[in-house]
C-alpha cells in the first residue's frame, strides 16, 4: 500500500462544504477538482488468489472517472437521455457505484436494485419505475418475464459484462458532459428493504442527498492513518452516502459486496480498517462467537445506520480496537482535535436513518465506559430543523409518551417515484413520518421502540418489539445470538401476542421451554411484556432475511400465524 496520502487537504475539504453546485449527481468531478492527490489510489476492491489469500486492488479518483466515462459511452450509445430511469441489477460492491456515476454523468436516473431481490418482485418494481433499459449480471430471468409480457419490455436489456467489455474508443459522449444538474434533479431511485411488503421507490435529489453531509468534510475522521471498510449494500442510500463522503475526502476505503463474516473477516485482517460502516446484520455476525480481534486491531469507530443496533452486540464490539482520547462523536469534532493518547476499546455510532431521511438523523455513541440505555438513538443531528413525536392527528405528544417519529429536514426525500399518494401518506402537519414508533425524554433524547407496522396489538395494549429483543440479546447473551419478536394471533382469538424467533449461540444447549422461561424472567425483571412462545431457528430459512440483511418480520408473522392455536403456546 502506498505511503502517499490520498486524503484531501483540510483547506480543500472546507471549500467543498461551501461549493454551491456540489451534489449527489456530480461529487466525483468536484472531488477531482478539489483534491491534489487525485491520482493516488484509495478505493479498494478485493479478490482471493489461487491460494485463497486476499488481494486488494486500488483505484484513484482519476481511475474512477475513466471507468465512469467508459460506461457512460455505452449508455449514450444505447440512447439514454437525461431524466430517463435505467435499472441497474449488478452484484454488490464497487460495480453498481460505477454505473451510478456513469448514468448520473448523463443526467439519467439509475434505479439501483439489490440483485438478491426476488425476480418476480424485481420485475414488478422495474415496471412500476418505468425503466427505459436494464443492465444486469444475469438477464435470463428478466428476459423470460418480459417475453411473457412484452408490452412492458424496456428498450434494452443488457448484460453487465457487455458494458465492462465495451470498446469505448469509437463511441461518443454528449456535447455537454458531465451533465449539469439542477438542485432539485432526481439522481437515483433507491428501493426499500421490502421488510414490510413490495419495495417502495425512494427518490434521491441532487442537492437534497448532499444536504446535511457538508460538516463531514471536516468532522468525519480523515487522518492519513484512517481507513474505512464499507459493508453497506451499495445499491442502498446508506452505501451511496458513505461512498460519497469517503470519495470527497479521499479517504482510503474498501468496498465490500458481501456482509457475511466468513468473507468480511479475512479482508478486515488484510485491510486493517480504522472504521467499519454497515447495517446491523454484519455487526450481529462480528459480535457473535469469538471476536475478530486481529481484523479489528486498529478500529476506533463502528458506524451503523438503517435500523438501530442492539446493545448486546454493541457492548462486545466496543471492547475491540483502540481510539484516540480526543475522539468523541467524530461527526461533531474536527479531526485535528483528536489527541495522540490511545484508549483501549472503540466507539459505536448508532445512527437511525433511512433512504427517506437522506442520512442518519439521530446518533447515539457507545464506548466501553458508557452506561446502558436501551433503545436510545440520541438527539437529532444539526441538519434536522425539527424532530417530534406525534399522535395520529399530527399534534406533538408530551415527553415520555409514545407516538410516531417525525422530522423536518432538507435532507428528506422529495418523495416516492410515480406515487404521490404514497408520498402524501408520510407527510403530516409539516413533518415527514419516518415509519418509526418512538418517545422523547425531558433531555431531548429519542428512543426507538418499533417500526409502525411491527407494533404488537395485544388485548392489554400495544407491545413494542425492539425493547423485548434488546433484553433477550443482552440479558440472555449466553444463549441468544440474535432474535426477532413479532405479533401473532393470540390463543384466545383476542388481539395479538408476542412471540420470539431465536438464533442460539453456537454450542448453546437449551430446550425451547427452558429458553422461554429464562426469557420471560428477564423480560419481567425489565418491566416488559412476556412472550407467549419461543421458536428456535434451526435452519437459516427459519430466520428469513431480506436483500439488505434485515429480518423479514412480515414473513415470520405469516409463517407463524397459527403457532398459538390449538394447544396454545408450544415453544420449541
Amino acid at each position: 500500500m502506498s505511503d502517499t496520502t490520498s486524503i484531501a487537504p483540510i483547506a480543500a475539504r472546507r471549500r467543498l462544504m461551501d461549493e454551491p453546485g456540489l451534489g449527489a449527481g456530480n461529487f466525483l468531478d468536484h472531488a477531482i477538482a478539489a483534491n491534489p492527490n487525485r491520482a493516488v489510489p484509495f478505493v479498494h476492491t478485493h479478490h482471493l488468489d489461487h491460494r485463497g489469500q486476499v488481494v486488494l486492488r486500488a483505484h484513484s479518483l482519476l481511475d474512477l472517472a475513466a471507468l465512469r466515462d467508459r460506461y457512460a459511452r455505452w449508455y449514450h450509445t444505447f440512447g439514454v437521455k437525461p431524466g430517463e430511469p435505467v435499472g441497474v441489477v449488478v452484484a454488490e460492491g464497487l460495480e453498481p457505484l460505477i454505473h451510478f456515476l456513469a448514468l448520473s454523468a448523463l443526467g439519467a436516473i439509475p434505479a439501483m436494485i439489490n440483485d438478491a431481490m426476488r425476480p418476480d418482485v424485481m420485475v414488478r418494481y422495474l415496471d412500476h419505475v418505468g425503466v427505459v433499459g436494464v443492465v444486469a449480471d444475469d438477464t435470463t430471468r428478466l428476459a423470460s418475464a418480459y417475453r411473457a409480457d412484452p408490452r412492458n419490455r424496456p428498450r434494452f436489456l443488457a448484460l453487465a459484462a457487455e458494458v465492462q467489455a465495451f470498446d469505448a474508443e469509437s463511441a461518443t459522449l454528449p456535447e455537454v458532459y458531465p451533465y449539469r444538474h439542477d438542485a432539485d434533479d432526481i439522481v437515483a431511485l433507491i428501493h426499500s428493504s421490502g421488510t414490510t411488503g413490495t419495495p417502495k421507490s425512494t427518490m434521491l435529489g441532487h442537492h437534497q442527498f448532499w444536504d446535511g453531509k457538508q460538516p463531514r468534510m471536516i468532522r468525519f475522521p480523515a487522518e492519513p492513518t484512517d481507513r474505512l471498510m464499507s459493508l453497506m449494500p451499495h445499491t442502498h442510500a446508506g452505501g451511496l452516502s458513505y461512498f460519497l463522503t469517503a470519495t470527497l475526502l479521499g479517504l482510503p476505503q474498501v468496498i465490500m459486496g458481501d456482509w457475511r463474516r466468513d468473507v468480511v473477516e479475512p479482508v478486515m485482517e488484510a485491510f486493517q480498517p480504522t472504521m467499519i460502516a454497515s447495517f446491523p446484520r454484519t455487526f450481529v455476525e462480528l459480535a457473535t462467537g469469538e471476536l475478530p480481534v486481529k481484523g479489528a486491531a486498529k478500529i476506533h469507530s463502528w458506524f451503523n445506520t438503517g435500523d438501530s443496533a442492539h446493545y448486546g452486540h454493541i457492548r462486545r464490539l466496543v471492547t475491540l480496537g483502540e481510539r484516540p482520547a480526543g475522539l468523541i462523536k467524530p461527526w461533531l469534532l474536527p479531526s485535528e482535535a483528536a489527541a495522540e493518547l490511545a484508549l483501549p476499546g472503540s466507539q459505536f455510532i448508532d445512527g437511525l436513518g433511512s433512504s427517506e431521511m437522506g442520512m442518519a438523523l439521530f446518533g447515539q455513541v457507545t464506548t466501553p465506559e458508557s452506561v446502558r440505555d436501551d433503545r436510545c438513538v440520541g438527539k437529532p443531528t444539526e441538519v434536522v430543523r425539527a424532530a417530534a413525536v406525534l399522535d395520529d392527528d399530527g399534534a406533538e405528544v408530551p415527553d415520555g409518551t409514545v407516538g410516531m417519529l417525525a422530522i423536518q429536514s432538507p435532507s428528506r426525500t422529495p418523495g416516492y417515484w410515480n406515487n404521490p399518494r404514497l408520498t402524501e401518506s408520510f407527510e403530516l402537519n409539516g413533518y415527514w413520518l419516518t415509519g418509526d414508533v418512538a418517545r422523547r425524554d425531558a433531555e431531548g433524547r429519542f428512543y426507538h421502540l418499533d417500526r409502525t407496522v411491527d407494533v404488537i396489538d395485544t388485548a392489554a395494549g400495544p407491545v413494542y418489539s425492539l425493547p423485548l429483543e434488546e433484553v433477550l440479546i443482552a440479558d440472555c447473551a449466553d444463549l441468544v445470538a440474535d432474535c426477532s419478536v413479532v405479533g401473532v394471533p393470540a390463543a384466545d382469538g383476542i388481539g395479538q401476542s408476542p412471540i420470539a424467533v431465536v438464533r442460539l449461540q453456537d454450542g448453546a444447549a437449551t430446550t425451547g421451554d427452558a429458553l422461554a422461561e429464562r426469557a420471560s424472567k428477564a423480560l419481567a425483571d425489565a418491566g416488559l411484556a412476556t412472550l407467549a412462545a419461543v421458536r428456535v431457528a434451526v435452519e437459516p430459512g427459519d430466520f428469513p432475511l431480506g436483500p439488505t440483511g434485515k429480518v423479514l418480520k412480515r414473513e415470520l408473522r405469516t409463517r407463524l400465524a397459527g403457532i398459538l392455536a390449538g394447544d396454545g403456546a408450544a415453544a420449541r
